[in-house]
């Protein structure tokens, strides 16, 4: 008896040391290389005789960006400039020459490519800047779109533009915290909810190919991530605070309000698409306050705080094809507090989105405020820490996230089920280890609706996985699972699955935003 355990002793010792030193195989470098083009401290492996900073008193604090073409990006820093950076291609970017492009912004937090000239979304208006004369300067500053309230409070950022499938513009607007004083003589008066704010502060606004600025949702904080989907829809993430539990990612469409009551100052201003709410619930769940707030939209993803970051910012969709690897069409989230980006998948059930985040890569050198795709399909991430601070060894710069070629073991996609939910891989899993249930663990939770800063995850509950099955090419894994809530974050660990190459999950965690189980 005694020689019997001692031998599965062993055994399930064994099988541990397995688990350990499979999992230290591959780490994200191996599959995604990051480049620093400029940084305002290099990190240590990239202080090369080919590396150069920018020039010297260029504090390179990016806070918009939009590339060019296959050499140029152009970059807005937060002290009011536009640049244009060229050679941000190269490997190592040896020869990146620097030009001063515009001048004498308002904290412009957002750049475009559009048409023939840059738009750049400055605190009070959107602004479209061109270079009439070919000179490689700026001499035309036009006002593009304008109308939003400005009371003096630090906190009214406004970011953008960005563009929809439909050739739209939009931008959205910061939520002002805690205004007094002359502050309050600039704001307009909800007098029923009795909530003062700037005009259309925490909205999003479209502006047409007309010229013409239209509201169109609500209840935005923080919303500095904007964004497109494949389909042309556009999407914005927000950063947790007053209520707002944790960080957020939302489909904007008419009518629709997310989370900050505060933002509801504006709703009786003409132009207004949300009327009619009387009360706003507070310190109740949030699936509750969906039935007691007919115009409060749950996110279409719910980024649980820490486990996947702790200020969701810029939304970059893959476009590329392929050349950045095995995401086209997925949706890309920064992260300032963590210096990582998030990956999210979408679909629709019922007509609405929903969907999963998952890690995807940490380690850049500061804050990721910014993130655009290149020509040739790699990610340019725009640093900068300012006012808050970050992970990384910089306080700003610019990063590329180049894909290596190798193919990462991840779960793809996450899609719902009636009865659970159907896991879509990179590479083949091991059977052995899929129809293992041990392998997998399933739980839900959601949080509360309250004017208090974010939420604690409320109503935990443990999930029973009953069945896996793996698809004939082992690239998908259909788990049965009893008790599905909507409305609720659904978290996998799968930190027991192995590829056919017994390979372990590069990042085994999951979180899926069930808002409606599919029939």
């Amino acid at each position: 008896m005694v020689v019997g355990n001692y031998v599965r002793l062993i055994g399930q010792l064994s099988l541990v040391l397995a688990m350990i030193c499979s999992t230290a195989v591959a780490d994200e470098d191996d599959f995604y290389k990051l480049i620093s083009v400029s940084t305002s401290q290099a990190q240590t492996d990239s202080r090369s005789a080919n590396w150069k900073p920018a020039p010297d008193g260029l504090a390179l604090e990016i806070s918009g960006m939009t590339v060019l073409d296959d050499r140029r990006v152009a970059v807005a820093i937060r002290k009011g400039e536009i640049w244009i950076l060229d050679g941000v291609y190269d490997q190592p970017p040896k020869n990146v020459t620097y030009k001063k492009f515009a001048t004498a912004l308002h904290e412009p937090l957002g750049l475009l490519q559009h048409n023939d000239a840059l738009y750049t979304c400055q605190r009070s208006e959107l602004t479209r800047i061109r270079d009439t004369d070919n000179d490689g300067t700026a001499d035309e500053y036009l006002t593009a779109a304008k109308g939003w309230g400005v009371t003096g409070h630090y906190h009214e950022y406004a970011y953008g533009p960005k563009l929809d499938g439909d050739g739209n513009l939009w931008v959205t607007l910061n939520i002002g915290l805690g205004l007094k004083g002359d502050q309050l003589k600039r704001t307009v008066h909800q007098r029923s909810l009795n909530l003062r704010q700037g005009r259309w502060r925490g909205w999003g606004m479209k502006i047409t190919s007309e010229g013409d600025m239209i509201p169109v949702c609500a209840g935005m904080r923080s919303p500095s991530g904007l964004g497109a989907n494949a389909a042309g829809d556009m999407f914005y993430t927000d950063q947790q605070g007053n209520w707002v539990a944790t960080n957020t990612l939302h489909h904007m469409r008419e009518g629709a309000f997310f989370h900050h009551a505060e933002a509801l100052a504006s709703m009786d201003q003409p132009g207004s698409p949300i009327h009619g709410v009387h009360k706003i619930p507070n310190g109740v769940p949030f699936p509750q306050a969906l039935t007691q707030f007919p115009q409060l939209k749950p996110p279409a993803v719910w980024f649980p705080y820490k486990k996947m970051g702790q200020s969701t910012t810029d939304i970059m969709l893959d476009d590329s094809g392929g050349k950045f690897g095995p995401f086209a069409g997925q949706l890309f989230v920064g992260e300032f507090t963590q210096a990582s980006v998030s990956r999210v998948f979408l679909e629709k059930v019922n007509g609405e989105y929903q969907g999963a985040c998952f890690p995807f890569r940490s380690g850049f050198a500061s804050a990721v405020l910014r993130l655009a795709q290149g020509t040739d399909g790699s990610m340019f991430a725009g640093l900068t820490n300012r006012g808050w601070s970050s992970l990384g060894t910089a306080s700003y710069g610019l990063q590329r996230l180049v894909w290596t070629g190798r193919m990462p073991f991840e779960i793809k996609e996450m899609r719902a089920q009636p009865d659970g939910f159907e896991l879509v891989f990179t590479k083949p899993v091991s059977r052995e280890s899929a129809a293992n249930l041990n392998s997998w663990a399933m739980s839900s939770h959601t949080y509360l609706y309250h004017s208090a800063y974010g939420s604690d995850e409320i109503q935990k509950k443990k999930l029973a996985i009953k069945d896996a099955v793996v698809s004939d090419d082992g690239l998908s894994v259909r788990l049965t699972i009893d008790g599905l809530r909507p409305l609720f974050v659904h978290e996998l660990h799968a930190e027991g699955l192995r590829s056919q190459d017994d390979e372990p999950l590069l990042h085994p965690h999951a979180y899926y935003t069930l808002n409606q189980i599919p029939q």
